[in-house]
């Protein structure tokens, strides 16, 4: 329904006949048939509405409900249709890049049907995204519609939470102050009957003391529950927020892929707990023709005790190698930054470790 309309004409009166039943009616009733549809205004509320007749349907407007341009009203329903199908959140885009090249293009293409440019390629583009990315336009207004209504209720539960509070401090105020009328009326019963004033008066102080000291702990008590509760709530609603990320067509880069359902399956133990043993710069032969290995591998003395040549070999392979990867550039430049505090030295002990490590498993770390 268009909300470019026109000054309302008056209708010309007709005399009513004999046969026609009551046809008087009353100004109030005729002031309270007089609504605007959109704001649901009534001429008996407002006796200085002014009513407009749009030129297309005959419905009428109020004069605050129609605009004076009709390029106006035409942007704003075309921003509706595509705000209704470019629906994506910013957290189904990887990072702000994608997110900011997609607002782009969506107000590329708004551009050009408010202002009629490449009208069909527009469309087509408009309708190729509608069709492909029916599902995820599905989702997101459910999901807006479930945010719309948290909030609602959220907004419904901080008034009533509001108004109880309200209620609960006029009950107290009202209790605390029967009290103090009590407490006075026994305060004078109890002169009046001859006791001792200043006993009477500090009783009196110590009984209204606990009822107070009772009261705050109450009101301690029920505030941590109400935190506890808008806790809970706010939690629940975290966890049913969600969002998909099916794919579009081109004109959409960077969404987040949909979190796969499928349990992920657990990773081996490993008892070394990731420290490996394999060497990268040689591989250990079984034989070595050198004399001196020969030699111990024949000497009863030393095959006897149970000793393996091996390991005098792969000994001095490490040797060998153990220079390389260190850099003792690095390490003086990590130690001059180590000097500007405790952490720092704490962080160059670790990375020396962790030097030291990679060069005992022959790893280059260059």
């Amino acid at each position: 329904m268009s909300r470019l309309a026109q000054p309302s004409r008056p209708q010309p009166s007709t005399k009513p006949t004999a046969t026609s039943s009551d046809t008087t009616t009353s100004p109030l009733l005729a002031a309270e048939s007089e609504q605007c549809p959109i704001c649901k205004s009534t001429r008996y509320l407002n006796p200085s509405l002014r009513f407009l007749v749009n030129p297309e349907c005959y419905h009428k407007l109020c004069a605050s409900c129609t605009f004076e341009d009709i390029r106006v009203e035409r942007e704003i329903d075309i921003r509706k249709r595509v705000a209704s199908v470019f629906n994506r959140r910013e957290d189904e885009f990887e990072d702000l890049r994608n997110w900011n090249d997609y607002l782009n293009d969506v107000e590329d293409i708004t551009f050009n049907l408010i202002n009629s440019i490449d009208l069909d390629a527009t469309n087509a583009r408009f309708e190729a995204y509608r069709k492909a990315n029916e599902e995820g336009i599905a989702e997101n207004e459910r999901l807006a519609a479930e945010e719309k209504s948290q909030f609602s209720s959220r907004q419904k539960a901080e008034r009533a939470l509001a108004r109880e509070r309200r209620e609960q401090a006029r009950r107290e105020e009202e209790m605390e102050r029967r009290e103090l009328e009590a407490n006075r009326r026994d305060v004078l019963e109890r002169l009046a009957q001859g006791g001792d004033a200043e006993e009477v008066l500090r009783k009196g102080e110590e009984v209204q003391l606990k009822k107070r000291m009772g009261r705050g702990e109450a009101e301690r008590r029920r505030a941590g529950l109400q935190q506890q509760q808008s806790q809970s709530s706010s939690d629940a609603a975290g966890a049913e927020k969600s969002s998909t990320g099916t794919d579009g067509p081109a004109v959409l880069k960077g969404l987040r892929k949909p979190a796969s359902t499928r349990p992920v399956p657990e990773p081996p133990i490993d008892p070394f707990g990731g420290v490996r043993f394999s060497t990268k710069f040689f591989a250990l032969q079984d034989e070595y023709r050198w004399e001196g290995v020969q030699d111990t591998k024949r000497d009863v003395k030393h095959v006897a005790g149970g000793y393996d040549v091996r390991d005098f070999t792969q000994r001095s392979l490490v040797a060998a190698f153990a220079g390389l990867g260190v850099f003792v550039g690095e390490e003086a430049d990590e130690r001059e930054r180590g000097k500007m505090g405790v952490e720092g030295e704490e962080a160059v002990g670790t990375a020396r470790a962790d030097l030291g490590l990679k060069d005992s498993e022959m790893v280059d770390v260059a």
